[in-house]
């Protein structure tokens, strides 16, 4: 039995914070036992939408901002320029509301409106790069990264500026280890079995890894991908359209990051299981999370179904639902 929640919000229930920056992490883990009844595995979900900036990318933010004020990359009064797909822009948005420094998110067309104007009510500059030709809209695909790639690193060369880089930085991986799953292994008592999660920059997938092997090695990691792009698994060396609806994933590319010793298999999740669970997460288990999620969720199901009796299959909801109100996810 997983323990109450009430033991890991002690502190956060009573304790004040110097700033909000406090509040990012130590987000409860909750048994979908609604969801996923029936199924011979147990299914447990981090939900990282109850950070400051609603994802899981506040723990890289600010473990990046603070290594780089340790290393002087970043001093006082500096700018923050970062490619992102919204979650990481948002979380460096946070962080350097509370900080002073001018955070510039760059992103791409294809992502939803709320991630757009959730950074600009942070105080972030969105510099907004449009789709390749052949994209389609709320679909960002691996040359749309390009081209938002290509616009970040002008940026940073035409300012001067501090870039996290959190696909090349390994401060995004660590963060995770030492905090996402070390959090997932003492709320589970040590009970876990498996861990899944969706690769986009690899960190949280590699950072969780790390921790839950380290810890016990016979805890089985799997990697999941988009159908439409299962690249890293090995799928077609050529993808000709990287084109689907699971935002902040599935670029066609290894992440620079990436450490296939620590995969034990993998999984891929087409777009509409993904809305599929998203919408039944909402419903069932009063979880509101995004298109990721619900392709985390979806693959821990899948693995739960062939899972050994009572076993713990661990995975992360990556952000808040409000983040998708344009899109179809949850349509009017």
């Amino acid at each position: 039995m997983l323990p109450h929640p009430a033991c890991y919000s002690e502190h956060i229930v009573s304790t004040m914070l110097d700033s909000v920056l406090g509040a990012i992490g130590a987000t409860p883990l909750v048994a979908l036992d609604r969801l996923a009844e029936g199924l011979p595995g147990r299914v447990v979900a981090k939900l990282e939408y109850y950070s400051p900036g609603a994802s899981v990318k506040d723990r890289v933010a600010l473990a990046v901002i603070a290594a780089a004020e340790r290393s002087g990359e970043l001093r006082p009064g500096g700018t923050v320029v970062e490619l992102t797909s919204g979650n990481m822009g948002t979380g460096l948005a946070v962080v350097c509301a509370v900080k002073g420094y001018r955070m510039i998110a760059v992103m791409s067309a294809g992502n939803s409106l709320e991630r757009r104007r959730m950074l600009e009510a942070l105080g972030a500059q969105v510099e907004l790069v449009p789709q390749a030709s052949g994209s389609l809209p709320g679909q960002v695909s691996g040359e749309d990264l390009c081209l938002v790639e290509a616009r970040t690193q002008a940026l940073v060369a035409e300012l001067g500026a501090y870039r996290p880089n959190q696909f090349h930085n390994p401060h995004a991986v660590t963060a995770h280890q030492e905090t996402t799953g070390r959090e997932i292994w003492e709320q589970s008592g040590g009970q876990v079995a498996a861990f899944v999660a969706s690769v986009g920059t690899g960190g949280t997938f590699v950072g969780v890894a790390r921790a839950l092997k380290g810890r016990n090695p016979a805890v089985r990691c799997y990697a999941a991908e988009p159908a439409a792009v299962p690249f890293i698994s090995g799928g077609p060396a050529a993808v000709s359209n990287t084109s689907h609806k699971i935002q902040g994933t599935g670029y066609a590319m290894i992440p620079p990051l990436w450490q296939p010793e620590l995969v034990d298999g993998f999984l891929t999740v087409a777009d509409g299981a993904a809305i599929d669970v998203a919408r039944r997460l909402a419903t069932r288990e009063g979880i509101f999370g995004g298109f990721s999620g619900g392709a985390n969720v979806a693959a821990a199901m899948e693995l739960a179904r062939t899972s050994a009796p009572g076993d713990l299959i661990a995975t992360v909801i990556c952000d808040s639902g409000l983040k998708y109100l344009s899109t179809d996810l949850f349509p009017e």
